[in-house]
């Protein structure tokens, strides 16, 4: 390619740091100079909890935006940030190799010891309702800012603890704060956690844009990663429903487990299915296998804990 490539992404630090990644990568794979173009989206300027703002689509609009514009010529989202719903004109081009997928704690001691009525900070309904669960004499508190912010929270006593993506502190090298590590198979977290998408339009997978990113492109995180978009678009959990959902690679199998929980984390369902490689690198039979699972649950009651527009009549 002769000419600059521009990625769009996100100005927080993180954001512009797993960009700066995928943007090596570009280069490497294309050959052609990569710059990024920071834009500010909603989520990153409004107040209140990411659920009354409404969910995910707050930090992909205008992003996507920006590229149906021609602003810039590929954008980069946290996966789990990204609606499930397709956006005209655009598609998802590579996942590429995903860090780590696990929610982790970060505080004096492990969430088990921390002292009765502990002021845990998270600003997800799901994470919030696994502490319930765990901790059910803990007092959970919405918390917003960057990862900067939250971590000086714990440092100066305002919070007892908070929890944070195992992969965003990875990206940034500061995993080492985390002093507690849930385990995927009980603490399942959200679809695509780890995972960045690569979103172009349509008519540029075609060209040699398309090819890069086709080469930077990680099989078995693609797999995982569209498995478990593939479930919550099924259940169309709302932006506050508690549900986790995560899939992992064995073998050749990717195994995806799914839970939805009460608010108060005194109730949950849980479901898990086993779905042969070849066919969870495929569109359909993968939707197929995610629409079983969704189907589990939604018989034995989850539909009955959390708002789910795919459990209505």
């Amino acid at each position: 390619m002769t000419r600059a490539l521009r990625l769009g992404t996100r100005a927080s630090l993180l954001a512009t740091t797993q960009s700066q990644l995928v943007a090596d990568a570009v280069s490497r794979a294309t050959g052609a100079e990569v710059e990024l173009v920071r834009i500010t989206t909603h989520g990153d300027v409004a107040t209140g909890s990411l659920a009354s703002l409404g969910g995910t689509g707050v930090f992909a609009t205008a992003l996507r935006e920006a590229l149906l514009a021609g602003e810039c010529d590929f954008v980069v989202h946290s996966l789990k940030d990204l609606p499930t719903a397709p956006a005209p004109g655009l598609v998802i081009g590579a996942i590429p190799t995903r860090a780590p997928a696990n929610d982790v704690l970060c505080a004096a001691v492990p969430l088990a010891e921390l002292p009765a009525g502990a002021r845990v900070g998270t600003g997800s309904p799901r994470r919030a309702a696994q502490v319930r669960r765990a901790r059910p004499d803990a007092e959970v508190i919405d918390i917003r800012g960057n990862i900067d912010t939250r971590l000086r929270k714990v440092a100066e006593g305002e919070y007892d603890a908070i929890l944070l993506a195992a992969a965003g502190l990875t990206r940034i090298g500061r995993l080492a704060e985390a002093r507690e590590t849930f385990a995927l198979d009980t603490w399942p977290t959200s679809a695509g956690q780890g995972a960045l998408a690569i979103e172009v339009r349509e008519g540029d997978l075609d060209a040699a844009l398309g090819d890069g990113l086709r080469l930077i492109a990680d099989a078995d995180a693609t797999a995982t990663a569209l498995l478990e978009r593939d479930v919550l678009a099924e259940l169309e959990a709302g932006c506050a429903a508690p549900v986790g959902i995560s899939a992992h690679a064995d073998a050749d199998e990717v195994v995806v487990i799914a839970e939805v929980y009460r608010a108060d984390g005194r109730r949950s369902v849980r479901g898990e299915r086993r779905v042969p490689a070849a066919e969870a690198a495929d569109d359909g039979p993968r939707r197929a296998h995610a629409a079983a699972l969704v189907r589990e649950l939604l018989a034995a009651g989850a539909g009955d804990l959390a708002d789910l527009a795919g459990g209505r009549a």
